[in-house]
């Protein structure tokens, strides 16, 4: 039978590790203009035994204030599309609503093996493609079609796979874009709100939240997250390109184990 929240146990120990995960997916949530969801979600299952449904729930939940002070950190730097991550985040909305209902029609594991397809070929591309900082993101009829379509997708793989929307917008952003990476993660960042917000309703609604939990993670992370998004603005762009090919390798491996077992099921 799955953990419910109120059959976690509540030690210290169950504190100590929320605040490390935490602090944690902070640190990576700023520096790459994530939710850290990719952190959390793993974490919660291996150290505290929370099953996946409950561990994204809280995860979702903890992420609400993790990426309000990330926006804030971009937004200090001038590195936060406003209107073109209110446009991301409706077309998210809508795309999450798809990929929901399309769950139990499509095979997971092979879009699993697409999405860590599209995953090496992202990190391959942040070797070639450095985004200049000074660029300018213009909004045009082309820009925003193409920004409404960004977010479906992202929306859409979000139901289908449980992936955050960061991982798929900031890159998106930077090689189709061409915005900055500053500006991507920032963006991104803003995007994942209003998605988190409405998300976290639904799950409290199903108990799926642990809200001990996730205020402990959130506040952890809240600590951090301004630090990550500072080294963000420290590093050369094409550093923080590697340091990201980086962190997606490490998602695109999960991803691929994830389908392996899949199939295997």
């Amino acid at each position: 039978m799955s953990d419910t929240p109120a059959r976690v146990r509540r030690a210290p120990s169950f504190l100590v590790a929320c605040i490390g995960i935490g602090l944690l997916a902070g640190l990576m949530s700023g520096l790459f203009g994530v939710g850290g969801g990719t952190v959390i979600v793993p974490l919660l299952v291996l150290l505290l035994k929370f099953d996946q449904r409950l561990a994204a729930g809280t995860s979702l939940a903890a992420i609400v204030p993790t990426a309000a002070v990330g926006v804030v950190s971009y937004a200090v730097h001038g590195s936060v599309a406003w209107i073109p991550a209110l446009i991301l985040a409706a077309g998210a909305v809508v795309g999450a609503q798809i990929g929901t209902w399309l769950l139990p029609k499509v095979s997971v594991t092979a879009l699993r093996w697409g999405f860590v397809a599209f995953l090496a070929v992202v990190i391959v591309n942040l070797f070639i493609v450095i985004p200049s900082r000074d660029t300018e993101f213009p909004l045009t009829i082309l820009t925003i079609s193409g920004l409404v379509v960004l977010g479906v997708v992202t929306g859409v793989l979000s139901g289908l796979l449980g992936v955050g929307g960061g991982i798929v917008v900031v890159p998106a952003l930077m090689l189709l874009f061409g915005t900055s990476d500053l500006v991507a993660k920032g963006t991104s960042l803003l995007m994942m709100i209003p998605t988190a917000i409405s998300g976290t309703v639904g799950n409290l609604r199903r108990g799926n939240v642990d809200l001990t939990a996730a205020i402990a993670v959130g506040l952890a992370a809240c600590t951090t997250t301004a630090l990550g998004a500072w080294i963000a603005t420290l590093l050369d762009p094409f550093v923080a390109n590697v340091l990201f090919a980086i962190f997606l390798a490490f998602i695109a491996v999960q991803m691929a184990v994830r389908a392996v077992r899949g199939r295997r099921a």
